[in-house]
């Protein structure tokens, strides 16, 4: 294996590690961390490859980050790289719900503790909404896009709809939807 290789591989468990050891919130928290990361820090891959993987993990089930973790291994070292990028994503949630686990009895329930998780859960809503926002400025280029999402979060929060059954719905209608506009065209395949 050559010194770039190694380096490239270092770098996508880094990457990884580092986003799951100091984000707070789960994936959507991480995936600004990741994507400066990847995008402008050691430029892995391009930001709409990066922000196409990132949409395509928040759908598939399982833990957003190392389903994102895989996707930009694989593409920016193949399964090597996605074997380091998803040993970097779990290493350190492991580490540390072990050490949580142990020290947890230690630790007083009250006080300037409970203050400090309210304070990192404030945070953790920012570097969510900040995903969010990414992730809209990539997606939400014509008016069906945005009603789909709008249509998508109603049914999410109000309607108590599974987002599985959500997001496959929309994958549906964006089919039609493409299936509709070339046929106006006369591109009908």
């Amino acid at each position: 294996m050559n010194k770039e290789r190694l380096k490239t591989l270092w770098a996508l468990f880094l990457i990884f590690f580092k986003a799951g050891t100091f984000t707070f919130a789960g994936g959507l928290a991480m995936l600004p961390v990741i994507e400066k990361d990847v995008v402008e820090k050691y430029r892995l891959m391009p930001r709409e490859d990066f922000l196409e993987d990132a949409t395509l993990s928040q759908t598939l089930p399982g833990v957003v980050a190392l389903n994102c973790a895989s996707f930009v291994g694989r593409y920016a070292a193949g399964t090597a790289g996605m074997l380091a990028a998803g040993f970097g994503a779990t290493f350190s949630a492991f580490v540390i719900m072990l050490a949580a686990t142990i020290l947890l009895q230690f630790i007083p329930q009250h006080g300037p503790v409970v203050g400090a998780f309210r304070g990192i859960r404030a945070a953790s809503a920012a570097l969510v909404l900040s995903a969010a926002f990414s992730l809209g400025r990539f997606n939400l280029k014509s008016i069906f896009g945005v009603a789909v999402m709008l249509a998508a979060f109603a049914l999410i929060l109000f309607a108590n709809i599974n987002s599985l059954i959500v997001i496959l719905a929309a994958g549906v209608i964006g089919c039609l939807f493409q299936w509709i506009m070339r046929r106006r065209k006369g591109q009908t395949k």
